[in-house]
């Protein structure tokens, strides 16, 4: 009896279908329609006016993408390689809308469900995962971005509560935010505050103009004696640890995202060069043009798996931080050449936002920076390898 042999798909060779359950490839196809109908229409549009549509947050909601890897409080309470899938697909049509579900669910609604109080997360949570409430992740700035322990921001206990000062840079959602999960130096470290945006000294500004994630909102913010209550604070943060763990999640979230931006400029070139005519043949018919093809579609196939399998460890509770760094780290550098090199298929025309290539490569030129530099990672594994920090 002869081996089953896989299928073969454009962009699936390996039959790496084969390695995920129907519930989860019925994820894939409800988030991957969402995609083709509300984004796909509509993105090129959306980039070119520099305008999150913030109009989706409630579809997101309701498809069961906000928090969805959280448990309880309203949260849908899937698994890591659901998230995953999802992330792969929203950011297939663009890095922005996966931003947003990374934001508000890695980030903001996982900080509070890991390190807030019950009425923190009852009051929070369940709007926040229907896309009814907007949360934000304040850590970075102006001088501390790859460097958190150099954080200026302070929050300085008085009386029966907190007062704030500092700045944050490159705070996504900040200005469309009803909350803000703020990093602070305290006297005892490092701690975790929810500020309301609307409260007096809270300023958020959008940065503008931007060349990348133009669908999408990065922010400054500055708080000038911004007066918290004691039940601001999130007791089950104390140090940088706290903001890793938040950080850690969003990562995992990029190292599939970045496959999506991937694949789908590997089959927007294909397509192409598949009904381009030059010198009397398709494009696809050149030796060089299918070698481009061919090695695009080996690192989105090796991505992948490296996707599902760290999704894997991550359900069965052995994933390590490290390993989330050899995802963010490979997929990001390997993600910006595909797409590069999709654009070079597409000629001039690539250059145009009929085409996603150079769309994509863009806004991930801004993903492999966020949640830790190319550098940065790097340098996460020479420590892992070596045992011993490089870092300054």
């Amino acid at each position: 009896m002869s081996a089953r042999i896989p299928p073969a798909t454009a962009s699936d060779v390996l039959d790496l279908d084969g390695l995920l359950s129907a519930p989860e490839l019925e994820l894939r196809s409800t988030v991957r329609a969402f995609v083709d109908s509300r984004i796909r229409p509509n993105i090129a549009t959306w980039y070119e006016e520099a305008r999150f549509p913030v109009e989706l947050a409630r579809e997101l909601g309701s498809l069961g993408l906000l928090g969805m890897h959280l448990e309880g409080y309203g949260c849908p309470g899937r698994s890591a390689v659901e998230y995953g899938i999802a992330a792969m697909e929203l950011e297939a049509g663009d890095s922005g809308l996966r931003t947003f579900v990374s934001v508000q669910g890695s980030l903001a609604m996982s900080a509070i469900h890991r390190f807030g109080t019950e009425e923190q997360k009852n009051k929070y949570l369940p709007s926040m995962a229907a896309g009814e409430v907007i949360g934000c992740f304040g850590l970075t700035e102006p001088t501390a971005g790859s460097d958190p322990s150099a954080m200026a921001t302070t929050a300085v206990h008085d009386g029966d509560g907190w007062v704030l000062n500092g700045a944050k840079r490159w705070i996504g959602l900040a200005t469309i935010a009803q909350i803000a999960v703020i990093w602070a130096m305290t006297d005892e470290g490092v701690r975790g505050f929810l500020v309301p945006t609307d409260v007096a000294g809270f300023t958020a500004t959008v940065i503008e103009p931007k060349l990348s994630m133009r669908a999408s909102i990065q922010c400054d913010l500055t708080f000038e004696d911004v007066r918290l209550p004691d039940s601001a604070l999130l007791p089950g943060a104390k140090g940088l640890r706290g903001p890793f763990s938040c950080l850690n999640e969003a990562r995992y979230g990029i190292i599939w995202g970045a496959m999506g931006a991937a694949r789908d400029s590997y089959e927007s070139a294909l397509e192409y060069s598949k009904e381009r005519m030059q010198f009397d043949q398709p494009l696809a018919g050149y030796q060089i043009t299918q070698v481009k093809l061919v090695d695009m579609l080996l690192e989105i196939q090796k991505g992948t798996l490296l996707a599902i399998h760290t999704g894997r460890l991550k359900d069965a509770g052995t994933l390590e931080p490290v390993q989330i760094s050899v995802g963010k780290l490979n997929n990001c550098r390997e993600a910006i050449w595909i797409c590069r090199e999709a654009r070079t298929v597409l000629g001039g025309n690539g250059i145009t936002l009929d085409h996603a290539p150079m769309r994509h490569a863009n806004n991930l030129e801004s993903v492999r920076t966020y949640e830790g530099t190319d550098e940065v990672h790097t340098l996460i594994l020479g420590n892992h390898i070596t045992g011993i920090p490089a870092f300054r």
